[in-house]
């Protein structure tokens, strides 16, 4: 199969879960979808018919995993492969706090992570690494045999999906809400655009 000119790749936001509603710090803390996180995921899959896409890929972590199962079962296409590259940031220490609670348990790291959000909190993990691994599973996937018109669906986390725009366009968008989706194009080797689908 040749490899097209131009892949295009969709990027998504898991769906809710409680410690969302809750404003709790997640990051590699393993947490399920609630009700309405998997009502998110059905919502993704119905605005993804018709899109070409053919595989999904996600983060090994639960709410990625079950949207995107969600996804895959909606559009009739195999289950969704895993890949730890995927993942949310580790947030070390602030994850299963309130952004109140990090502020009271952990002043002086809050106030360096408020201060510079690269900054990394006392068991978390390096922002420069997020970013080498999160470009590093894209590009893979995009160079992967498809044949063209056809999409594939991943399916990761937000601050990732905001750090690989960030690593592409030099610009990081807000804060993402759960089931965010972009569509990423790549041509000739290289990222070229992202744009939000709405």
């Amino acid at each position: 199969m040749n490899r097209p000119a131009e892949r295009l790749l969709f990027l998504a936001r898991h769906g809710e879960t409680e410690w969302n509603r809750a404003g709790r710090w997640q990051g590699q803390t393993d947490i399920p979808l609630s009700e309405a996180g998997r009502a998110q995921a059905r919502a993704m899959a119905a605005c993804l018919v018709g899109r070409g896409v053919v595989d999904v890929h996600a983060s090994d972590l639960r709410r990625a995993i079950e949207t995107a199962e969600i996804v895959a079962g909606a559009l009739g296409i195999a289950p969704a492969k895993r890949d730890a590259r995927l993942r949310e940031r580790g947030f070390g220490c602030f994850e299963g706090l309130t952004r109140e609670e990090c502020a009271e348990r952990h002043a002086e790291a809050w106030a360096r992570y408020l201060a510079d959000r690269r900054s990394t909190p006392p068991g978390g993990e390096p922002q420069v690494e997020v970013a080498a691994r999160i470009v590093e599973a894209l590009t893979e996937i995009a160079r992967a045999p498809r044949a063209s018109g056809e999409a594939t669906l991943i399916v990761s986390h937000g601050g990732t999906i905001r750090t690989f725009i960030h690593a592409v366009t030099g610009t990081a968008p807000p804060p993402l809400e759960n089931g965010a989706l972009f569509l990423v194009r790549w041509t000739h080797d290289h990222f070229t655009s992202i744009t939000r689908v709405e």
